[in-house]
């Protein structure tokens, strides 16, 4: 088995989840982890598309078969090695609408409200007033969704860990990074601090990023991410083709 993956929210989504298994007692074969770096675009390279036609990481690849999208491989990997990250009774379906929540809402909008806090800075402040107030707005109300989920319970789908904790976590950590004020909902910063404290979620995390700064990048690193986000984000350098 081998984890194409890079240290970006959708990375770590899949490195947790391979920590959280083994925590939970599943013998995992040996799972060969490839750093891919997206500044230089490996993702566009010939063998990467040859293993992932969408160009984006992670790409799982279990002996024949290939999974891309990170809550695909969630899922994938829920139901190949069955834990209770995802029963196989009907309570499922408690849990895997909110990850595709996750995929649909939480990482596109978080996503785009880093990109124009962070990594647009020769856009003119004029040109990103509009999204910046949109996407912050979007992600607030979705953090609004996730506190009335949560409620008094530990975790997003009541008093079990799952993969929807696991698929939405990587964005919300960052919420200071992309300057969503979460604060305005107790509930749900506890919720990151609780899922910060499991040790698979520390060793998940870790996958690409020294163990220093996993939780407090360096100067260096903040430059370096700034560097390589604004370079994905310039529309110059989008692609229109394969």
């Amino acid at each position: 088995m081998e984890l194409w993956t890079a240290a970006t929210p959708n990375g770590w989504k899949v490195s947790i989840m391979l920590e959280e298994l083994k925590e939970a007692g599943v013998q995992l074969p040996k799972v060969q982890v490839k750093n891919i770096n997206l500044a230089k675009g490996e993702q566009f390279s010939t063998e990467f598309t040859q293993q992932n036609l969408n160009q984006k990481i992670p790409v799982l690849i279990d002996e024949d078969r290939s999974i891309m999208e990170s809550c695909a491989i969630l899922h994938y990997l829920a139901e190949k090695f069955p834990t209770s990250l995802l029963p196989h009774t009907d309570e499922r379906w408690d849990i895997l609408p909110w990850v595709y929540w996750q995929a649909a809402n939480v990482g596109p909008n978080f996503g785009n409200k880093l990109s124009y806090t962070r990594y647009l800075d020769a856009v003119p402040a004029e040109q990103k007033q509009h999204p910046l107030e949109r996407f912050n707005k979007e992600a607030l109300r979705l953090s609004a969704v996730l506190a009335r989920q949560l409620g008094d319970n530990p975790w997003i789908c009541g008093s079990r860990f799952s993969i929807a904790d696991i698929a939405v976590y990587p964005w919300l950590r960052g919420w200071k990074w992309s300057k969503v004020d979460i604060t305005e909902h107790p509930n749900v910063l506890a919720w990151v601090q609780r899922v910060r404290a499991r040790p698979a979620v520390e060793r998940g995390i870790a996958y690409g990023v020294p163990k220093d700064e996993i939780d407090q990048w360096s100067e260096a690193r903040k430059a370096q991410y700034r560097s390589s986000g604004s370079s994905i984000a310039d529309n110059t350098a989008l692609k229109s083709d394969l």
